[in-house]
């Protein structure tokens, strides 16, 4: 199977694992020369809290793409994918998490889906839900998991 597009989809909680999700993207993405979309998910709150600290004008909402551009854990993708020449394009979108992530790997024609996530507890998943499982199971792509440690 052919690898032309991966999505990378992250949120707010993969701030810290960048530098991991890049290189993991960059191994599959540079030997076969695949275009990854960065996508960044925001729930309806976290799109509003991010246009407030990014100082938008309240009088005209911008896209999400324009928003995820702006967006601290897409800068870093971005620059890592960059240096290693790995070509890219930014997706914003506004959602339920997992929902929106598979949406998008079905919108794009991803062959592939990366998420990263952390280790849980099974009670901890149970209580919680968990993004990256629901994306595992609904997802019409193979997806890997990167964990942070």
């Amino acid at each position: 199977m052919a690898i032309d597009t991966i999505l990378l989809a992250v949120g707010p909680g993969d701030a810290d694992r960048t530098d991991r999700l890049a290189s993991a993207v960059a191994d599959v993405a540079g030997p076969t020369g695949a275009t990854v979309v960065l996508a960044h998910v925001f729930t309806n709150e976290e799109f509003d809290d991010v246009l407030e600290r990014l100082d938008y004008d309240p009088s005209g909402k911008p896209n999400s793409d324009e928003v995820a551009t702006r967006h601290a854990t897409i800068r870093s993708l971005s620059n890592a994918l960059d240096e290693a020449n790995i070509g890219y394009s930014v997706r914003g979108a506004i959602g339920d998490h997992a929902q929106t992530i598979v949406k998008l790997a079905k919108d794009v024609n991803a062959d592939s889906v990366f998420v990263g996530g952390r280790k849980r507890s099974p009670t901890g998943k149970a209580v919680f839900g968990s993004t990256a499982q629901e994306v595992m199971l609904s997802s019409p792509c193979p997806v890997t998991f990167v964990r942070a440690d």
